[in-house]
């Protein structure tokens, strides 16, 4: 498998990075369609032995069942130096002052917690999982730049917010001598394009990498509109995303139908096709509960859409509000 380097930065990571949130103990956290521990393990060694070697988790799935699970079969299965591992800080822990947020007091505890969870001595890249507008950003930032010098991160990265709050960021750690964010993860699908507007372009100038998660929104570009599964009925986050324009939605995914049947295979092969053609994304974060999912977005590798099937895809398309979650 490819690799690419993050944005301008030294980093490397593989075409696809495994994203890690299906994987947790489901009396764990609000992920009851998550995975266990022993249905987990066999995805990320599938993953491995098909040359991904980049893991995205977050510390607050399954309130840190997820770091625990991967952090054991990444030792199990992987060389450390040979993988790339991704998580975030921000969703509250616990309950009580400090438990949440990227407050320096609640950013410190959070690494020592997650490295404890992963069972190693560092995280290749340490993210914000989100916004916080209640600290102020130097704060934040001179406190990543802190686990940078400390040697516990290696990079540093975002998530989610508008295009103004981030280049804020980037501009605060300019002006002190910080570490800038070499990455951002944002949502970012042929049902929500939004990204396009302000921060691609900023980061496309700035020379950060693209993470999208979501890349076939939560399984809704991978079958017919409409058709229900275990996650739809079980993540709420599904009807706050895409509930606001259901029947341009049902275009668009009628449009990926067409041009996969025209191609002869999966839904999921297109939409995910569609992402890893983008100039600003450097790996797109694809989730798996079932075998075919990590296989179809492998075969996605190997597809190059033409311009005509581009435009199919994406005329579809109407402005969306940006997603809060």
């Amino acid at each position: 498998m490819q690799t690419h380097k993050l944005g301008s930065s030294g980093l490397e990571v593989s075409a696809l990075t495994l994203g890690c949130m299906s994987f947790g103990e489901p009396l764990r956290g609000t992920h009851p369609w998550s995975l266990p521990e022993e249905e987990s393990r066999p995805f990320i060694k599938r993953a491995l032995e098909a040359g991904i070697t980049t893991f995205d988790t977050a510390n607050m799935y399954s309130l840190g069942s997820s770091e625990e699970i991967v952090g054991r079969a990444l030792a199990d299965f992987a060389t450390r130096d040979e993988v790339v591992i991704a998580t975030k800080v921000f969703m509250r822990m616990r309950p009580g002052p400090n438990g949440g947020g990227l407050s320096r007091a609640h950013i410190m505890s959070s690494i020592d917690d997650s490295l404890r969870r992963l069972g190693t001595d560092y995280v290749d890249l340490y993210q914000i999982h989100r916004w916080d507008a209640t600290v102020p950003i130097e704060e934040t930032m001179e406190a990543l730049h802190d686990l940078v010098r400390a040697g516990k991160v290696r990079y540093i990265g975002a998530s989610s917010m508008y295009a103004w709050q981030f280049a804020k960021a980037q501009y605060t750690a300019d002006l002190h001598g910080w570490t800038r964010f070499v990455s951002m993860q944002d949502h970012y699908n042929l049902l929500n394009r939004e990204e396009e507007r302000e921060m691609h372009p900023f980061c496309l100038d700035q020379g950060v990498g693209v993470l999208p998660w979501s890349p076939l929104a939560r399984g809704t570009l991978t079958r017919e509109w409409g058709e229900a599964t275990a996650r739809t009925s079980g993540d709420p986050v599904i009807g706050s995303l895409y509930a606001a324009t259901e029947q341009a939605d049902k275009r668009v995914v009628d449009a990926v139908g067409r041009v996969a049947e025209a191609r002869g295979v999966p839904r999921a092969q297109i939409a995910l096709a569609w992402v890893l053609q983008r100039p600003v994304v450097s790996s797109p974060i694809v989730g798996t509960t079932k075998p075919q999912h990590l296989e179809d977005a492998l075969a996605a590798l190997d597809i190059t859409l033409t311009a005509d099937e581009v435009a199919t895809l994406e005329e579809p398309y109407v402005p969306h509000t940006l997603a809060a979650v």
